[in-house]
């Protein structure tokens, strides 16, 4: 009996073992996926912006979001008990006040100093995640970290004046540190699924949006004259640089830790040139290139010490 007792122990935890590597595996292949998205996504907003005010297009984007994640969760979101409904919408307030300060920091800066700024959210993440626990980041992570910002600067040719947009956009990045670490912890252990929390944070964020419109201009501005161009654009936006993303990144988080995530998704600057090169034909510079090489080996670097760590 002890001997079969210690063998199924023993296949218990090879079983165990062989899982957390292959859950940790798709994690990461999910938050690269995530930055890639996100990387692909600025010109696309760009364009939005020609037609339509910033708050109009976070509220299309997210009540399709919405709308979709709640008809695809229908039945995990019946049977939602009503604390894990607080901590989603938490979470989604959260996340609205990220689009805000991102969104009008863009408007007020350069796309440089934007994608400079927004990368401190993975300096920003270890520094976070450990101290809620009263822990010290490993300088091998926070050392990963800081290459990877640097890499920025070098890939986008370095920060021009600080400015109050620049100051919207670092409020961006805390508050992204803040969203992946709450994920974690908020939703640790409940059994709440990713798309239902998706759901909820969508129109979480649809509802403070219009509520914000109907303070400030009313619902007039919801009439665009757009086109089928911009509804493209609205639909690519929320289909896949929202649903796609903050699902994956809720299920990656919950799969994984939070410093680990926001390592690879700091390489989203690195997807943005190269789709940029590949796709508009921009040039890929001895700097741009210098600068892929600093984010690749900064992630590597903090994603090892945090193995190691963890």
């Amino acid at each position: 009996m002890q001997k079969n007792s210690k063998r199924n122990g023993g296949n218990s935890r090879a079983i165990l073992e062989g899982r957390q590597p292959k859950s940790l595996f798709w994690a990461d292949v999910a938050a690269v996926g995530i930055a890639f998205v996100w990387g692909a996504s600025y010109p696309v907003v760009k364009g939005a912006f020609l037609v339509a005010p910033v708050l109009v297009i976070i509220f299309y984007r997210f009540l399709i979001t919405a709308v979709v994640m709640s008809f695809v969760a229908r039945k995990e979101i019946a049977t939602v008990v009503q604390g894990d409904c607080a901590r989603g919408a938490v979470l989604g307030a959260i996340l609205f006040a990220i689009f805000l300060a991102e969104t009008y920091g863009v408007s007020l800066t350069s796309a440089t100093n934007t994608a400079l700024i927004i990368s401190l959210c993975v300096v920003f993440t270890p520094i976070l995640d450990y101290g809620l626990s009263r822990k010290l980041p490993p300088i091998g992570v926070l050392a990963g970290s800081g290459c990877s910002c640097v890499g920025v600067a070098a890939l986008t040719g370095g920060m021009s004046g600080f400015s109050f947009g620049d100051l919207l956009v670092l409020s961006a990045a805390v508050l992204r540190a803040i969203l992946v670490v709450m994920t974690k912890r908020l939703m640790h252990g409940r059994h709440i699924s990713s798309a239902a929390l998706t759901a909820i944070q969508g129109a979480t964020v649809a509802l403070l949006t219009i509520a914000l419109l109907l303070v400030d201009n009313g619902v007039s501005e919801l009439a665009i004259k757009g086109g089928g161009r911009f509804w493209a654009s609205v639909v690519f936006l929320s289909l896949f640089c929202t649903i796609g993303a903050f699902y994956v990144q809720n299920a990656a988080v919950r799969g994984s830790t939070p410093t680990r995530v926001s390592l690879l998704m700091g390489t989203e600057p690195l997807f943005g040139v190269l789709l940029a090169h590949l796709f508009l034909a921009e040039p890929l510079t001895m700097p741009s290139m210098l600068g892929a090489g600093l984010i690749i080996a900064g992630t590597c670097t903090g994603i090892i010490f945090e193995t190691r760590k963890r």
